[in-house]
């Protein structure tokens, strides 16, 4: 089976513990406001099969010491879940750590292929853009039911989580904060809260595919509202 990436980062260090090949997979059903990779959309792209990819993956594994790895990326990779758990096993056969960095918003409980795809992971990056489920459809044309059922399955499942969620100045109440972090309180197998703060680097990629760009008025957001949104979700914070 092939899958279709849009690109590879041969020596990632933000995507997971240690240094990371990362590969960023085609499509994604979410139009985030902010999107920085709305290339990444349409489910197009180059064709790999998962043993090629994995092929050009480890002629990096000298730089991954003990804690680096593999990271799946977006685009939105639980939209390819078959190929993205063929290529996980192939490289869990040589043991390599493996880390899905996703938004669930394509996750199914009553789909055995993310049970699956899921039980192959060392590590979930999950990205929750807002815990209201309004506020979330707003910013990404999506609710996030499916998302929170997601991270209380890998909850259940003890898989390790990462929670990560940008900082958008302007689109979060407190009580917005407080209930994300009362909920990521919640869940037993979170490691680590990241925050990354709101840019801008993107705007040009949606000139460049002849749309308009949401947030075109919104700065970017700066350390004061990071450590803000930190102090009320009671984490600690990661500058991207």
């Amino acid at each position: 089976m092939d899958g279709i990436i849009h690109s590879t980062e041969s020596l990632g260090a933000a995507d997971g513990p240690g240094i990371r090949f990362v590969v960023f997979m085609q499509g994604c059903n979410m139009r985030c406001k902010f999107c920085h990779n709305p290339d990444s959309w349409k489910l197009c792209g180059e064709r790999i099969s998962a043993k090629e990819l994995l092929k050009r993956a480890v002629r990096y594994s000298d730089f991954w010491g003990k804690n680096g790895g593999i990271t799946l990326s977006g685009g939105e990779p639980m939209l390819q879940p078959e190929f993205a758990a063929q290529f996980f096993r192939l490289a869990k056969d040589r043991g390599i750590h493996t880390a899905l960095d996703t938004s669930a918003q394509p996750f199914n409980l009553k789909d055995t292929r993310f049970a699956v795809l899921l039980e192959l992971c060392d590590l979930v990056l999950l990205d929750i853009k807002h815990i209201d489920s309004e506020k979330h459809r707003e910013l990404t044309g999506f609710d996030n039911k499916n998302i929170l059922e997601c991270a209380r399955y890998l909850d259940r499942k003890k898989i390790p989580v990462w929670i990560r969620h940008v900082v958008i100045p302007g689109f979060e109440s407190d009580s917005d904060l407080l209930r994300l972090g009362e909920f990521i309180r919640s869940l037993s197998n979170v490691q680590k809260t990241e925050l990354l703060p709101y840019h801008t680097l993107g705007a040009h990629k949606w000139e460049a595919l002849g749309m308009s760009y949401p947030f075109k008025s919104l700065p970017p957001a700066g350390r004061q509202d990071v450590e803000r949104a930190a102090s009320l979700i009671n984490s600690e914070t990661y500058f991207s």
